[in-house]
């Protein structure tokens, strides 16, 4: 038992190690490529941070633990909605900007109830290849959005002023790309490591997988969100703060299960709805609070960390 505790923070650490190298080397190469900063912000920042989350949905899904898989994903987006961004505004109050409220948000929710749709509507209690492959695709459509917004915001800024000249890594780049790889391949066996392990601890303990992806594994993965977010936080970037988690929360959603079910499609536990109900309302609560005033203020993060901890509370004792 012990053994597995150590190798499971063991891969904890390799995921999100793996997933900070990955983003500054690929955001590296990126800059030299002459990409934007703002693109690298929008993309990269979000798909890396949610590197974990593929990794080990994906690792779960091959190994048949359909429940690990999925409760990884839902469990990953009530902490980073619920936990990450009630604890950033409980250091200060963040700030929702204009363009997160019109698109991201809403985008987000869509991709919640597309999600809902198909895992209980069209074709109950389970995600097939086609219904992986259209959230790919959705994914496709999201990102190519991103990155046309990104391309027109840069043009009007152009037009109001010189922009200076993005800022070029002191790295060469074959060690940018060198980082990259390492990264990439800390996430992919950290991932192996993660999810043995974690059923491991399971078995002895007696938990379910379910219980297993909603609280261990969505706490271990989203490290790297949480650091992003509250340093972001702290350094007044309130953009990357909140666009962090609603991008990475997007992703997990249309990426991570549109791959794994692509791969092997997977079966939904009933049980899951309950938590796909209390994904889609916290994002609807940020939604809401971000419509009601410019900024998610202290007491509303107090109150998104609350609803997290009573969810935590509630799931321990469903299991």
């Amino acid at each position: 038992m012990f053994l597995h505790v150590i190798l499971l923070l063991v891969g904890m650490l390799l995921l999100v190690k793996g997933a900070d190298w990955f983003v500054d080397g690929a955001s590296d190469i990126a800059r030299a490529c002459k990409v934007p900063s703002l693109v690298i912000g929008l993309t990269l920042v979000s798909m890396g941070t949610s590197a974990p989350e593929l990794s080990v949905s994906i690792q779960s899904a091959l190994s048949g633990m359909n429940d690990m898989s999925i409760g990884n994903v839902v469990g990953s987006n009530a902490f980073n909605t619920l936990l990450i961004l009630g604890l950033s505004a409980l250091l200060l109050p963040v700030l929702i900007g204009k363009d997160m409220k019109k698109y991201d948000i809403p985008i987000m929710l869509g991709f919640y109830l597309l999600l809902l749709l198909f895992s209980f509507v069209l074709t109950p209690y389970a995600l097939d290849r086609i219904e992986g492959i259209v959230m790919i695709c959705a994914f496709l459509a999201y990102t190519l959005f991103l990155l046309f917004r990104a391309r027109k915001a840069k043009k009007e800024l152009e037009k109001i002023a010189d922009l200076p000249e993005e800022p070029h890594s002191k790295k060469p780049l074959w060690l940018s790309i060198l980082l990259a790889v390492i990264g990439l391949a800390g996430i992919i066996f950290g991932g192996d490591l993660v999810v043995d392990h974690a059923a491991e601890i399971a078995k002895t303990l007696g938990m379910s997988e379910a219980l297993v992806g909603l609280t261990i594994l969505a706490v271990g993965t989203s490290l790297p969100e949480l650091v992003t977010s509250v340093v972001a936080a702290l350094k007044h970037e309130n953009d990357i703060a909140v666009g962090n988690v609603v991008g990475s929360n997007s992703f997990n959603v249309v990426l991570i299960l549109g791959v794994t079910a692509a791969i092997s499609p997977l079966a939904i536990n009933p049980a899951v709805l309950v938590d796909l109900l209390v994904m889609l309302a916290s994002g609807v609560l940020v939604l809401v609070f971000s419509l009601i005033s410019p900024k998610i203020s202290r007491w509303q993060g107090a109150l998104m960390v609350a609803c997290y901890v009573a969810y935590l509370v509630y799931i321990v004792i469903r299991h």
